[in-house]
């Protein structure tokens, strides 16, 4: 009997962590896109716009090493859990750059929580300390988040969660990326 208990929380562990694996691989895809076509919107060089496509694509890598820590405890996060969230940042910096990516990738994976108004993390930078790739994964990461059906509520629709997304104020700072 004991280890069927055991079992079913082990199969329960595998169930979050494939779930989580499939949600941040749409992410990263849906991040990707938008993060690429904002920076040709903007009038990026190839190369910068390809380094935002692969960044966006995995800008959340360093949450792979937090998972045991946060994940399948329920719907609400505690503050011990969220320290473990933001160190997902430097996390997945760490990772590319052993994986050989270059710098560019890694700073804008490093910075994509930073705020244009200082109040991100892990730096807490401001303005153009952060570099634009970063800035744009920031907008486009929240708008995918908000588009998205979350444990907690169910998706926005893209129009409501566009003005979600620039109403924020410490993303309305963006200036360069929503004048859009």
């Amino acid at each position: 009997m004991t280890d069927k208990v055991i079992n079913l929380d082990i199969d329960k562990e595998i169930e979050y962590y494939e779930q989580d694996l499939n949600d941040a691989i749409r992410h990263g895809m849906c991040v990707s896109r938008l993060s690429s076509e904002l920076a040709r919107e903007l009038g990026l060089s190839e190369d910068e716009i390809h380094k935002i496509a692969v960044a966006g694509m995995i800008h959340d890598i360093g949450k792979l090493r937090i998972t045991p820590y946060i994940y399948g405890r329920g719907n609400s996060m505690k503050i011990e859990e969220m320290r473990y969230v933001r160190l997902h940042a430097k996390l997945g910096a760490d990772i590319v750059k052993k994986e050989g990516y270059g710098d560019d990738i890694a700073d804008i994976i490093l910075y994509h929580h930073e705020n244009y108004d200082g109040s991100g993390y892990p730096f807490c930078l401001q303005g153009d300390e952060i570099p634009i790739g970063a800035r744009i994964i920031r907008v486009c990461d929240v708008f995918v988040a908000l588009i998205s059906d979350r444990a907690y509520r169910k998706a926005f629709e893209p129009k409501t969660a566009l003005l979600m997304a620039v109403s924020y104020t410490h993303l309305r700072a963006h200036e360069t990326v929503l004048d859009l």
